[in-house]
């Protein structure tokens, strides 16, 4: 296949700087003589080598494998949280298996760099000593996920990890999407996580190189097909060029019973290691925890059923019903485990009655499609110059390509297999569609200029025929709140900027003036909201910008006095440092017809 020459547009997807991948994990091996498995309570009470034997061994007994994770900002708290779920559900008769803790984003950042970083909401582990705390908490499996692997400080965190006895570390699917703030250096990114892989392919135990794949390009990719595509690719990097064990984790994004079992069976048929965990569809939490609990149930229903026709060695997920809103507490979390247990013990009666072949169908189209999304992506990176048995170069061509370009490149559609992706991403189909519900609910009040909750003293032909542009930005890797922005906005006939995701706030500035953009839209979800919005707001004002700025997400954070450990809720402070809240698209009515009037008043 003859991709011709790139387009001036096209990043280049090698760098001369890069060392050699051999030589990354030759270091990464080295390092091994000193950093070697710790033991923690987890392998100790099961007597086993890793979680991975571990893991085949309850698959072999037909138990499903329950995953509890804790999101609080204090160890101590961590730490307790953990031993007192492992106690309160051991005493009902059930179990949780894995806990997995919400680390800090600046965790992914050198050592050097993390003090000066601004926090997020997670928990940040200082080194060997902290990780132990965690592993030795209870007897369950630690799982080290977000903002270990795949980031600048991938070597220390790597190294404190396997210490302390982890041995399923994260996250892979991390390296090809996420930017830290104010750090652009791809090339020291690559060669952390390629050492710090070399450390885990060497150690004696099996070590799950855990990638969660929503939080890599599945959540990005408009076709599931495509998401396949890449567990090949990532498996390809992580065992044929590294000699590691690739674990995959999915199902953020993915709301149908259907798509959730298919996608299930084909990463099943397509890898021979055991998965990490499904997770759960926090996308379908919108609601009251009264009614999430129907999102909840018919989630982890698909996950049960799937797991006991395949068993592959995930563990389910069952996330508290709050989550939507806030960080779960402890009895929350509780809450959503003994829901789970119950549910198990009803499923075995479900499975009969699932559409097997519907199943497999799917899987067949998914497997088929990936298989030649991968295959089409290795040849046509080497094309381009890529050194493909090189996993160093690999992965940043990967990355700098990004998940557009890939799929638009190597995807179903591009090769001519399909007009249309061959298994739609159903996270933008839902968001699609509430766009499209949203711009034809609001086209009267923007059409006539007025909005029905803020109607006074606006002129009543603001919008009809005046162009508003408004820039849609993300402070972190999480885009699809601000592809939902996007869409709504387009549907209504707004124009709208891309600012970029993960978007420092001084660029976004900047990116706005040379765009003359009306309005800045943030999106925001790691709890930064407040400090990204004053600095939003210092940098239009050191530009003399008088720019609205609209802000949606999660617009809450901890507060440095607090000793819950817990996120407040932190509208009242974003409004009163110069933004705009928004609760949801309706709130951005207002802003927009505000910025109208303005365009079109005489000067």
């Amino acid at each position: 296949m003859s991709l011709g020459a790139a387009s001036p547009a096209v990043p280049t997807l090698t760098a001369p700087a890069l060392r050699p991948g051999a030589d990354l994990l030759a270091e990464g091996r080295a390092m091994a003589r000193d950093w070697r498995l710790g033991r923690c309570l987890f392998l100790d009470a099961e007597g086993v080598p890793s979680e991975a034997a571990y893991k085949r061994r309850t698959a072999r007994e037909g138990r499903i494998m329950r995953h509890a994770h804790i999101g609080f900002r204090s160890v101590e708290r961590t730490v307790g949280a953990m031993a007192d779920l492992a106690d309160k559900v051991a005493r009902r008769g059930a179990r949780i298996d894995r806990f997995g803790v919400t680390l800090d984003w600046t965790m992914g950042y050198p050592q050097e760099r993390r003090a000066a970083a601004t926090r997020g909401t997670g928990i940040v582990l200082a080194g060997p000593e902290d990780f132990a705390r965690i592993t030795n908490a209870a007897p369950a499996a630690p799982h080290f996920g977000d903002f270990m692997l795949g980031l600048p400080g991938a070597v220390e965190n790597v190294r404190a990890a396997i210490a302390a006895g982890a041995t399923a570390i994260g996250n892979l699917g991390q390296y090809f999407t996420f930017r830290l703030p104010h750090w652009d250096d791809d090339v020291a990114t690559t060669e952390a996580t390629v050492i710090a892989l070399g450390l885990i392919a060497a150690q004696d135990a099996e070590i799950l190189v855990h990638s969660n794949l929503d939080d890599g390009f599945a959540g990005l990719f408009m076709d599931m097909a495509s998401a396949v595509g890449m567990v090949i690719v990532e498996k390809h990097i992580v065992e044929d060029l590294i000699g590691a064990k690739a674990s995959f984790c999915f199902g953020h994004h993915f709301s149908h019973p259907l798509s959730r079992a298919a996608f299930q069976a084909a990463v099943a048929r397509l890898t021979d290691t055991p998965g990490t965990m499904i997770f759960g569809n926090t996308v379908a939490y919108r609601a009251e925890p009264a009614a999430n609990y129907a999102s909840l149930a018919s989630y982890l229903l698909a996950d049960i059923v799937a797991l006991m026709r395949r068993p592959s060695g995930h563990a389910i997920n069952p996330v508290p019903v709050t989550e939507n809103v806030r960080i779960p507490d402890v009895d929350e979390i509780l809450d959503a485990q003994l829901f789970a247990d119950r549910l198990v013990a009803h499923a075995a009666d479900h499975v009969a009655a699932v559409d097997a072949a519907a199943i497999e169908a799917l899987a067949d189209t998914l497997v088929a499609g990936g298989k030649a999304f991968a295959a089409r992506a290795l040849a046509g990176l080497a094309e381009r110059g890529v050194d493909t048995a090189d996993p160093a170069a690999l992965m940043l061509a990967i990355r700098r390509a990004g998940p557009k370009r890939m799929e638009a490149w190597f995807g179903a559609a591009a090769a001519g297999d399909a007009a249309r992706p061959l298994v739609p991403a159903e996270w933008a189909e839902e968001l699609d569609r509430m766009a499209r519900d949203w711009a034809v609910r609001q086209a009267p009040a923007l059409a006539a200029g007025v909005a029905p909750e803020a109607s006074a003293g606006v002129a009543p032909d603001a919008v009809a025929g005046r162009a508003v542009t408004v820039i849609v930005g993300t402070t972190d890797v999480h885009e699809h709140g601000a592809y939902l922005v996007r869409r709504a906005l387009e549907q209504a006939g707004i124009g709208t900027v891309d600012g970029g995701v993960a978007v420092d706030p001084e660029a976004l500035v900047e990116a706005a003036r040379a765009a003359a953009a009306d309005i800045v839209a943030i999106s925001t979800y790691n709890g930064v909201g407040l400090s990204y919005v004053r600095e939003v707001m210092a940098a239009l004002a050191a530009r003399g910008m008088d720019c609205p700025v609209m802000i949606g997400g999660k617009l809450n954070g901890i507060p440095d006095a607090s000793n819950s450990s817990l996120p407040v809720d932190l509208t009242d402070e974003i409004r009163a440092a110069g933004a705009v809240p928004c609760a949801d698209l309706d709130d951005m009515v207002p802003v927009i017809l505000t910025a109208a009037s303005r365009r079109s008043a005489p000067a």
